[in-house]
């Protein structure tokens, strides 16, 4: 255990970038801090070294990945048509089932060393949900969860729909994927995937709960705020 919390956060703009890519990425700064913390464990406390945190904003091309747990069934189409619509699909390394990135959705990686912060891997879920939640107050738009289902909803029973997708990974208490935030995406590549493995939920954006399209670096901000305030982040460019 780190002796000194570090909430020094290196924020990282990675724009639009290919899912392998960035999986890579989040993996190199991931292995590098379970390195440093196992390092730490055989040195005294003086000379044991804080661990980094990272956080990753981005934009995918279209893409949809599969959870570890999840079913290759909620897949609808086959690799032909993933090509015909101009998208990839990969099996990763996250819990949760299928869920799609593309262009207009918001994709947060926090590489983050809880141990930094505090040990409860179901605290890190519900905060990451709260800085959704209320970025989307600052829109207007009333947001919530539903028992039992991870990610950010909109409305109620049959008219609830989801906005914003979670799915971790997580070891010795460092994490790595995160959220997918729907701003201006195209929605109908949700219709080729049982999204998250719930079949009868309906998905949204907030362009189509606001109808018009969205200054994406504005939310970018606001969520930004939201998570250094709910971390207490200390942000490093």
């Amino acid at each position: 255990m780190n002796i000194l919390k570090n909430h020094n956060t290196n924020l990282i703009d990675l724009g639009l970038i290919e899912y392998q890519k960035a999986w890579d990425y989040q993996t190199q700064l991931f292995n590098r801090i379970l390195e440093i913390k196992k390092e730490n464990r055989d040195k005294p406390a003086q000379d044991q070294q804080p661990t980094p945190n990272y956080l990753l904003f981005c934009e995918h091309p279209h893409v949809f990945t599969l959870g570890k747990s999840g079913d290759e069934k909620n897949l609808l189409i086959n690799t032909q048509q993933l090509a015909d619509v101009g998208a990839t699909y990969y099996h990763i390394n996250r819990g949760g089932d299928i869920t799609y990135h593309g262009p207009g959705q918001i994709v947060v990686y926090p590489i983050f060393d809880l141990e930094n912060f505090f040990t409860d891997i179901h605290q890190y879920m519900r905060l990451l949900e709260e800085s959704v939640i209320l970025t989307l107050k600052e829109y207007g738009v009333e947001a919530g969860r539903i028992k039992g289902l991870t990610g950010v909803w909109l409305g109620e029973g049959n008219r609830a729909r989801k906005i914003c997708a979670l799915g971790v990974k997580t070891s010795r208490w460092v994490t790595m994927h995160g959220l997918a935030f729907n701003i201006n995406n195209d929605l109908k590549y949700f219709d080729y995937i049982v999204p998250c493995g719930i079949n009868d939920k309906a998905v949204t954006s907030l362009a189509k709960e606001l109808g018009r399209q969205i200054d994406m670096s504005e939310v970018n901000t606001q969520l930004l705020k939201k998570l250094v305030a709910l971390f207490s982040l200390q942000l490093r460019p």
